[in-house]
């Protein structure tokens, strides 16, 4: 295989592997595709990059009658919360080939399972990583719920409590992921199939109609990161987009090289991605958790 083969094989999965690859990240991973990803600066020297999420204080408004001073009003100075994301966690996946043919072959196939695989790897470790951040404030009152065998409309109703006296904000909507067993639940309780209980647009997330219900927009999550939330199998993460602040790169890394240097034939192809991730302002109270032991 001549080394102009590898060369332009390499500048191919580059230029279009790397474009598509985040992309498709954002779609097929729920958790990441719904937390805040509105940042400031750019990931340049990556890794351990630093960039800074901020949110605008809201002023105090004031109220008066009219003949009472109504003229004038009080302005309150412009000020901001930040909260620093360092860029530290290093995500890759890597193949061996024996030749470049295979690869070459899918490098411009919208549907290449080379591409999807390693789309797939980089997922379920990035969802680990962003499951392993959870974790929901325990004081007064305490936003960790055991012991629910089944989530039913009672249970989802007492979440909605939750979110509603910690003041969740609606524009960003509400949601929650949920583990089969408590995903089944819902479609098994026919109060939730109710159309007294189902409102708005439902939207489509990696792949899925989601469910509103009691103003959360639900979904099924499968995943071996849900899995370990719950060992019974009963697992739910109900919360709002700014309870954690996701950093990812608008490009994937990849390399396709030669083993020559190791006294190898064959090749390899790798993909890496730098990624960062912290609570939110206020994040231990802007989700919930749901277990059934």
């Amino acid at each position: 295989m001549s080394a102009t083969l590898l060369a332009d094989v390499s500048d191919q999965v580059s230029k279009i592997w790397s474009q598509m690859f985040v992309d498709e990240l954002k779609e097929s991973s729920l958790l990441a595709s719904l937390v805040n990803k509105d940042y400031d600066g750019e990931l340049k020297n990556m890794p351990a990059d630093t960039v800074k999420v901020s949110q605008i204080t809201r002023p105090d408004a004031t109220r008066k009658t009219v003949g009472s001073g109504h003229e004038t009003f009080v302005p309150s100075k412009m000020s901001t919360s930040q909260v620093e994301v360092k860029a530290d966690q290093v995500i890759s996946a890597a193949f061996d080939f024996d030749d470049l043919i295979g690869l070459q072959s899918q490098i411009k196939d919208k549907d290449s399972d080379i591409r999807r695989v390693l789309t797939e790897s980089i997922e379920i470790e990035l969802n680990n990583y962003l499951y392993g951040l959870v974790s929901p404030s325990t004081s007064a009152p305490d936003h960790t719920t055991t012991a629910v065998t089944d989530f039913n409309a009672a249970a989802l109703g007492a979440e909605r409590v939750k979110a509603s006296t910690a003041g969740w904000m609606k524009a960003k909507g509400w949601w929650g992921l949920l583990s089969p067993q408590y995903y089944q639940d819902i479609l098994n309780a026919t109060t939730l199939t109710s159309q007294d209980y189902i409102g708005g647009e439902m939207p489509v997330i990696g792949g899925q109609i989601a469910n509103k219900r009691f103003g959360f927009n639900l979904l099924e999550d499968n995943s071996a990161a849900m899995t370990s939330l719950a060992a019974s199998g009963d697992g739910a993460l109900m919360f709002h987009p700014d309870f954690l602040y996701l950093v990812m790169p608008k490009m994937a890394e990849f390399k396709v090289s030669d083993n020559h240097s190791n006294n190898q034939f064959g090749y390899k192809i790798s993909v890496r991605m730098v990624v960062g991730a912290k609570l939110g302002l206020e994040g231990s109270i802007k989700h919930t958790t749901v277990v059934g032991s």
